[in-house]
């Protein structure tokens, strides 16, 4: 993408240099300055003149004020007070400032509101937490367009076999579709990031698959540790063999169910990777069909993961 050039920075970006704001690298502050991205990611999107927008860590507002313009409500949530205040500041008196409500504070320690559609250039130190905030946040929002860090965004696409392919990208999987939109260089912000970027959009599967999260979230952890080992080897481990174990004898205990006196869950977690034919899987190269039924499998046997 063109860089733009230094007479056409915003006049926010003058505003923010005359009062000798520095952007703060510990909330990643990394301006998007580049028009034609945010004209991109907004297009993407498919926002529409009913829909009620958030955006996290909207800066000094290049993004939010083409959002308003397209909006009903723009919802920007932002950390850091000196860049509330310039926001207020470039609303302030125009139509704009009936259509923006600023939430002020960490977005992971926030409830959020209802929204449509989320649209935003997040700070990158919290892209997992906040991908799986937003897609556990109901009701179900129609999609988000995100800015994350390139690798990261790999990840979120990477499919079983791929180099990058992680318990992020099934975990992301199972919730949503994730589609990459496009690359973008270093020199589309300011400062400059140490990294590469891209753009992905995010749509929430609605309804979710019948599955509780949380005991999805067990297994994959277990099997990712090591994701080119068996799981069998996995499953093998000390620390793993005492966790289920205590998990068995509470969910024993809470549904009136007698522990036998022999109990080996050690040699019962073999026995149900072998049913299934799963003891030599790896998890590098396993779908979200094959973990949902490795899934069921330990949790017919009375075995949960959270």
């Amino acid at each position: 993408m063109p860089k733009i050039k230094t007479e056409k920075k915003s006049r926010i970006h003058n505003e923010v240099a005359r009062q000798g704001i520095m952007f703060n690298k510990d909330f990643g502050q990394h301006i998007l300055k580049n028009p034609m991205i945010i004209t991109a990611m907004l297009e993407k999107s498919g926002l529409r003149s009913t829909d009620v927008a958030l955006e996290i860590g909207p800066g000094t507002g290049n993004m939010t004020v083409k959002l308003i313009e397209k909006v009903n409500k723009v919802i920007a949530c932002e950390i850091d007070t000196r860049l509330v205040a310039e926001l207020q500041k470039r609303v302030q008196g125009t139509p704009m400032q009936q259509k923006l409500h600023i939430m002020v504070g960490d977005v992971l320690k926030t409830e959020l509101p209802f929204f449509n559609v989320c649209v935003a250039n997040i700070p990158y130190q919290i892209s997992s937490p906040l991908v799986f905030k937003l897609l556990l946040h109901r009701p179900f929002f129609r999609c988000a367009v995100l800015m994350f860090q390139k690798e990261f965004a790999q990840r979120l696409v990477a499919k079983p076999g791929d180099k990058l392919y992680c318990r992020l990208s099934i975990n992301t999987q199972l919730l949503a579709r994730v589609d990459m939109l496009m690359s973008v260089g270093k020199n589309n912000f300011r400062p400059p990031p140490k990294v590469e970027s891209a753009v992905v959009r995010i749509e929430p599967r609605n309804p979710p698959p019948p599955i509780p999260y949380t005991e999805w979230d067990g297994l994959t952890r277990i099997a990712f540790t090591r994701k080119n080992k068996t799981l069998a080897a996995a499953f093998k481990q000390t620390s793993v063999v005492l966790t289920l174990e205590k998990n068995y004898k509470l969910y024993c205990s809470l549904h009136n169910k007698t522990v036998p006196e022999d109990l080996s869950i050690k040699e019962k977690v073999e026995e149900i990777l072998k049913s299934i034919n799963a003891n030599e899987k790896r998890a590098r190269t396993m779908d979200i069909d094959d973990f949902i039924q490795l899934l069921l499998a330990f949790n017919k046997e009375d075995i949960h993961f959270s």
